[in-house]
């Protein structure tokens, strides 16, 4: 049990890194960034494991990668500008 949360602390990790590596201008802090990566990939392998019991350890990383990417997603700000064009009279 504790090799699978480890596992999934460094999927987590990963997919923080990635995001950082391809989205940094849209994400906040790097701290906060990889904190929430790890988090959620913890949360994704306790529901994860909670729902199926002890059974297979790559279904609970899975599940850990999505909720992970889930959290991970949350943090993204828009691109560029909003226009906002107001309407004809």
């Amino acid at each position: 049990m504790i090799l699978e949360a480890l596992g999934s602390a460094l999927v987590g990790l990963a997919l923080a890194a990635v995001a950082m590596r391809r989205l940094s201008h849209r994400l906040p802090a790097r701290l906060l960034v990889f904190f929430t990566g790890v988090a959620g990939a913890l949360f994704g392998d306790f529901v994860t494991h909670t729902a199926l019991g002890a059974g297979p350890v790559p279904v609970s990383l899975l599940g850990a990668a999505v909720v992970s990417a889930a959290s991970l997603s949350l943090l993204l700000r828009p691109a560029g500008r909003l226009r906002r064009r107001s309407a004809p009279a």
